[in-house]
């Protein structure tokens, strides 16, 4: 497309599909990973998901018939990791799919020896390659607050690790970013966290993080917007590396609610048996 002509599309979606402002200021009060934004921010990650839901289709299932409320939110907290890197990196995201709760994921792999199993697991969302993602608008709701939970902020991260193929914790990263030093900074990380699961400890994030180096990047893709102060406090390494992939800084000036204690995350996860996941499609 012409780049006159896509300005053209672009600015004429937004007039004519303008999000309604009650249904914006709705999800910017629900969702404490949008409230750190300042107005111009707030203009810029509104215009993004008016023109993500326009090109989008959202479905309802498992008796579900998903409310318009609904697309906001998930639009407005799933285009936060792209604020300043566009739309462009969500390309093969062309379907949204709400549940109204966990939901049952059937699976088929190959292992080692090419046998072929099925699986069934209960999940709070689901990213798939080249595919829709899937989220239980139960737990949207529970993403709401600062504990380090977010899965729309979970599942749109994975989507970004697969741009460049499987996830695998490596998302493609920009010019001038040093691919040792997000490497190194992230196995570094990941070992910590596994040492400290194996010795008995409770890390300070959802141990689901250990799972993979996937989801380990997804994890802390939701510390990063919801927990940065934490986050940087943690893993300063990891925290730098974040901020050089998704272009911001939330942990500047930034402190946690009212109450908040470094104790308090942990308390919080959901089991592992219904957590998140990434299958390739």
């Amino acid at each position: 497309m012409f780049p006159s002509i896509r300005r053209w599309r672009r600015r004429r979606v937004l007039e004519q599909h303008a999000l309604p402002d009650a249904l914006v200021e709705q999800a910017f009060s629900a969702q404490w990973a949008l409230q750190r934004l300042d107005g111009p921010d707030r203009r810029r990650l509104r215009e993004l998901a008016t023109l993500f839901l326009h090109d989008r289709d959202v479905y309802g299932a498992g008796g579900l018939e998903p409310e318009p409320g609904m697309a906001v939110e998930v639009a407005l907290v799933g285009c936060l990791p792209v604020l300043n890197l566009g739309l462009d990196w969500y390309r093969d995201v062309r379907t949204l799919v709400l549940y109204p709760g966990d939901f049952v994921a059937r699976h088929r792999y190959q292992d080692e020896a090419g046998i072929e199993h099925d699986e069934e697991s209960v999940m709070a969302g689901e990213a798939w390659e080249r595919g829709p993602v899937v989220l239980s608008w139960a737990n949207v709701e529970a993403s709401r607050d600062a504990d380090g939970f977010n899965v729309v902020l979970h599942e749109f991260a994975h989507k970004l690790d697969m741009v460049n193929g499987e996830a695998n914790g490596h998302p493609p990263l920009h010019r001038g970013m040093d691919r040792q030093r997000w490497t190194r900074a992230f196995f570094m990380a990941y070992e910590r966290l596994c040492a400290e699961l194996d010795a008995g400890g409770e890390p300070w994030i959802d141990p689901y993080a250990a799972e993979s180096p996937a989801e380990f990047f997804s994890v802390l893709s939701e510390a990063f917007f919801e927990l940065p102060w934490l986050l940087k406090a943690e893993e300063a390494t990891v925290y730098e590396q974040l901020a050089l992939f998704y272009r911001q800084d939330p942990a500047a000036g930034m402190k946690g609610p009212v109450g908040y204690s470094s104790s308090s995350p942990s308390s919080s996860f959901p089991d592992a048996s219904s957590v998140c996941s990434s299958p390739s499609s």
